[in-house]
């Protein structure tokens, strides 16, 4: 009976963990990434603030680090004017289709603490990750149109 129960158990604390793609997605996000780019689908140059914190040009250059055993990340804006104090994070990445690739990418800044403020995360598609890119995409509307939000990360 014992037997049983513990077997029982096992299979459902291995169905509850993440997938084999999702773990491995955490060892290739490890360590420290450049931003090097953001773009949108929009004709003309839009004044873009992301994660509610700065315009596009102060992420652009930005340095990210990822802690991907305990969810948790630090950037640091790079640009003239820009605030250059360290942000702190936390971050899920949430499989959506294992045939496909396809993942969610849930962001939550955070203080050093791990505490939200606001209690507000960004929820972007992790359409890209290599052992030397990675690329985040994000839907928005402007003006009653869709457009796409890209953020292509270079590992350094």
């Amino acid at each position: 009976m014992k037997k049983i129960i513990l077997g029982l158990l096992t299979v459902c604390f291995l169905a509850c963990g993440a997938s084999k793609t999702v773990r491995e997605s955490r060892k290739v996000i490890k360590g420290d990434w450049m931003l090097s780019s953001v773009s949108s689908s929009a004709i003309g140059d839009l004044k873009i603030t992301l994660l509610n914190d700065s315009t596009k040009d102060c992420f652009e250059g930005s340095n990210w680090s990822f802690v991907p055993n305990n969810n948790t990340g630090t950037y640091t804006l790079n640009g003239t004017g820009c605030n250059d104090e360290e942000r702190n994070f936390v971050f899920v990445i949430d499989e959506i289709d294992e045939a496909t690739g396809l993942y969610d990418f849930l962001l939550k800044p955070t203080d050093k603490r791990g505490r939200s403020e606001a209690n507000v995360g960004f929820r972007m598609n992790l359409t890209a990750l290599s052992d030397t890119d990675m690329i985040w995409t994000q839907n928005a509307n402007l003006d009653g149109s869709n457009i796409t939000i890209s953020m292509k990360f270079k590992k350094q």
